[in-house]
């Protein structure tokens, strides 16, 4: 089959291939639409046509094949979108996760230390647990909190860069 007598067949097989898809319980816009990627489909797989009597019912075969495909994929997007509905409404909780990052890289006697009194602890409560004195809970929570703020500051970059003269 030539170009031409393919645009010859596709100028009367339009609308009978969208009239097709209507009686389907295709939507109008979409028919027009399926029919008309149907009808490019069967031009670039002209090679597989067997006969030429047939291409009519073969493009409506398309046609019909494309709108399963379009529907499969609209069942497959309401499946999922129950599931990616509920990470849209989920925020995250930034400062917690920088809190367990700067905890993460104390050491573990002063990560206790402010774990509990981020719990609500008191140094009086924290004294009688550890065996020391109120102001001895108060000076390591202290130095806790002095070495996690030194942990939160960016550190300068000590690299020097030196350009080389030629």
């Amino acid at each position: 089959m030539t170009s031409i007598e393919f645009g010859e067949a596709y100028q009367t097989g339009i609308t009978r291939t969208t009239a097709f898809l209507l009686s389907r319980g295709v939507p109008t816009g979409a028919a027009a639409d399926i029919a008309q990627t149907a009808w490019m489909r069967g031009w670039e797989h002209l090679d597989q046509l067997r006969e030429e009597t047939v291409l009519g019912p073969w493009i409506n075969a398309i046609a019909l094949n494309q709108y399963r495909r379009v529907l499969r994929t609209r069942k497959r997007e309401q499946e999922w979108k129950p599931a990616y509905s509920d990470l849209a409404t989920t925020r995250l909780d930034l400062a917690a996760i920088d809190v367990s990052r700067i905890l993460e890289a104390c050491r573990p006697c002063d990560r206790s230390l402010l774990q509990a009194q981020m719990c609500g602890a008191t140094a009086k409560e924290l004294a009688d647990h550890e065996g020391v004195s109120q102001t001895a809970i108060r000076l390591r929570l202290l130095r806790a909190r002095r070495s996690a703020r030194q942990i939160c500051r960016p550190q300068p970059c000590r690299q020097r860069y030196s350009l080389a003269l030629t």
